[in-house]
């Protein structure tokens, strides 16, 4: 007759044996499968992307995930163009697409084959400044100047904006066009944080710029 205990013991101790030769089993069938493209840690795409910037055409090989901010600092080497919070809300990598500003890191680099990209290294030197570029020398719009890259980029299009009547969510009247004003510039900057708190003199040097232009 087989004592009870006797059956539990085995039971138990045949569930352990079969518990450990399957997790053995289960380890060496995953590290014998290859690595399919679905699978976690698989080459990331590439494609080949032809980008005008600054009046000067590049081809290059890039992830298809690689944001356009990426692209300019890491392939191109044009690391006036900062990265603040990548998240757009900062304002610090603002560049510049056919006349119209951006965050240049929330659009991939893919998307802009064929476009004219002008970053801040695109609008002056220092021997030929951009007015724009001049003005916030004058009037010390600036304090680290971690921001002022795409402050510039921004002004630079804030009065293009104006200029072609493109309306703001201070504009009174959209129907009536948009005018400059104090108002008018401070809402359409204000998507580029000064963490040094340089407002006014960011102001007043797009005054001037604006002025001159008139």
């Amino acid at each position: 007759m087989i004592d009870r205990k006797d059956v539990l013991d085995m039971s138990r101790r045949g569930v352990l044996l079969t518990g450990g030769a399957t997790a053995v089993f289960a380890v060496a069938d995953a590290v014998a499968q290859p690595v399919r493209p679905s699978q976690k840690g698989a080459m990331p795409a590439m494609q080949s992307v032809q980008l005008n910037v600054n009046g000067k055409v590049h081809q290059l090989q890039l992830d298809t995930r690689t944001t356009l901010l990426d692209a300019l600092r890491e392939n191109l080497r044009l690391t006036g163009t900062k990265k603040g919070c990548d998240h757009g809300q900062c304002g610090a990598c603002t560049v510049i697409i056919n006349g119209r500003r951006i965050n240049s890191c929330l659009s991939l680099a893919v998307m802009h084959e064929g476009d004219a990209v002008t970053t801040i290294e695109g609008l002056g030197t220092p021997d030929n400044l951009h007015p724009m570029q001049a003005a916030f020398i004058k009037h010390d719009g600036y304090q680290c100047g971690y921001c002022t890259p795409g402050q510039i980029c921004s002004a630079v299009c804030v009065l293009d904006e104006i200029q072609d009547g493109i309306p703001s969510h201070a504009s009174a009247d959209l129907n009536a066009g948009s005018y400059m004003s104090e108002m008018e510039i401070r809402e359409r900057m204000s998507g580029n944080i000064c963490r040094c708190g340089a407002y006014s003199n960011i102001i007043e040097a797009i005054e001037e710029v604006a002025g001159a232009k008139a």
